[in-house]
């Protein structure tokens, strides 16, 4: 193995288990569903986007996600990322209501529409996580 062979498979190595961390089995599934079609694209989204983006020390992973969905929602037609990135919110610690309150305040900026959609995604995610508050009595 070339120490180029090297480097590269211990960014991939770093990134997984940032990414393992951070998605869990939604973020492997990302990854396996792109081994047959484009495998580099699987392998630069852990390396780089996990083992060197994720993985810096100046924000935090709740904050890194807010940003995340803040970004997915303003480019709008993310929903099977915001799916993954609202589950991974979750797994860092945020609250189904910190992740609504980030939706509401995107809408300021990329509009109702973009807005409602993530909501929509957000709505199945908590759905499968037992995650829909009770109404309160009105």
């Amino acid at each position: 193995m070339t120490d180029t062979d090297q480097i590269r498979a211990a960014r991939f190595t770093a990134g997984k288990q940032v990414l393992d961390a951070i998605d869990g089995e939604a973020g492997r599934k990302v990854i396996d569903s792109l081994a047959d079609i484009a495998p580099e694209l699987g392998h630069q989204i852990v390396a780089w986007g996990f083992g060197d983006i994720y993985a810096r020390p100046d924000l935090q992973p709740a904050q890194r996600q807010l940003v995340t969905l803040g970004a997915l929602t303003a480019l709008g037609g993310c929903e099977a990322q915001l799916e993954v990135h609202i589950g991974a919110a979750l797994n860092v610690g945020l609250s189904p209501q910190e992740i609504t309150e980030t939706f509401l305040h995107t809408s300021v900026y990329c509009g109702f529409p973009k807005a409602l959609n993530a909501v929509a995604v957000a709505r199945t995610v908590f759905t499968e996580r037992d995650l829909i508050p009770e109404p309160d009595p009105l």
